[in-house]
């Protein structure tokens, strides 16, 4: 991740003698400038773990037996063709925004993909935030007789499923709609009213699919996140000049 004539990196090295590099090299461990390489490698670990599974998804046989073998490890009634996935994203509380991710028969269906702009909480409130995009979500589709999905993941452990779970119940769907959540670092799953999580094994390709979700949501949240930050500085930094502006 470069800034002007900085490199930084999450570790120390030394450039070659072809790079040609004049600039600082820094490791930053703190601040915004280390919330930039935090940022960089949870990318690339999205972008390395997508390439990973679309390769090891054409070597599998179709998808049938795949959501057959979710639909087992989960104990859902029917086979999960129809998944919705959410996540949050915020930056330094700054325009918290929310992203929905579709798979249709083990597949994205990326015209199905949606950004929400948070409206209702104020500050940096991620349980808040997921029970106003599931609310908004499947209201819409009870008001629209649009269909439902057959599995509902959101990004994030006990909290996170919880406040997702207050939005189905207000709305009536919470018996009818399966959801669980994948917390981060462990990737457990938690499933209502179960305090102990649900450990599926790592090579298993139902955590992969929820992992695949997972990480699809994310960059699609990152990507809406950084484009209203970019307008939201350039606006910033042209309406601060003298005679530009509302006026």
């Amino acid at each position: 991740e470069g800034l002007g004539n900085e490199l930084l990196t999450n570790v120390n090295f030394d450039p070659e003698d072809e790079i040609d590099w004049q600039g600082q090299i820094k490791v930053p461990t703190r601040g915004d400038r280390k919330m930039l390489v935090d940022l960089s490698l949870k990318n690339c670990r999205v972008l390395l773990e997508e390439k990973v599974w679309k390769q090891n998804l054409k070597k599998k046989s179709p998808t049938e037996p795949i959501l057959e073998q979710l639909q087992k490890d989960l104990h859902l009634l029917s086979l999960p063709k129809h998944i919705e996935c959410f996540d949050n994203s915020n930056f330094q509380g700054q325009y918290p925004v929310a992203s929905m991710v579709v798979f249709k028969d083990g597949k994205a269906s990326k015209k199905d993909y949606r950004h929400f702009k948070i409206k209702t909480v104020e500050g940096p409130n991620d349980f808040a935030s997921m029970e106003e995009i599931v609310l908004r979500r499947y209201k819409r589709c009870i008001d629209e007789n649009l269909p439902f999905p057959d599995l509902i993941i959101v990004d994030g452990g006990k909290g996170q499923l919880s406040s997702a779970a207050k939005s189905l119940e207000a709305l009536g769907l919470l018996t009818k709609i399966p959801i669980i959540g994948i917390a981060k670092k462990l990737e457990e799953i938690y499933v209502l009213n179960d305090p102990i999580p649900l450990h599926l094994d790592k090579r298993s390709t139902s955590l992969k699919i929820i992992q695949q979700l997972r990480n699809e949501a994310h960059r699609f949240g990152i990507t809406f996140h950084r484009d209203l930050r970019s307008k939201g500085t350039f606006v910033t930094h042209l309406t601060d000049l003298p005679g530009i502006g509302k006026g």
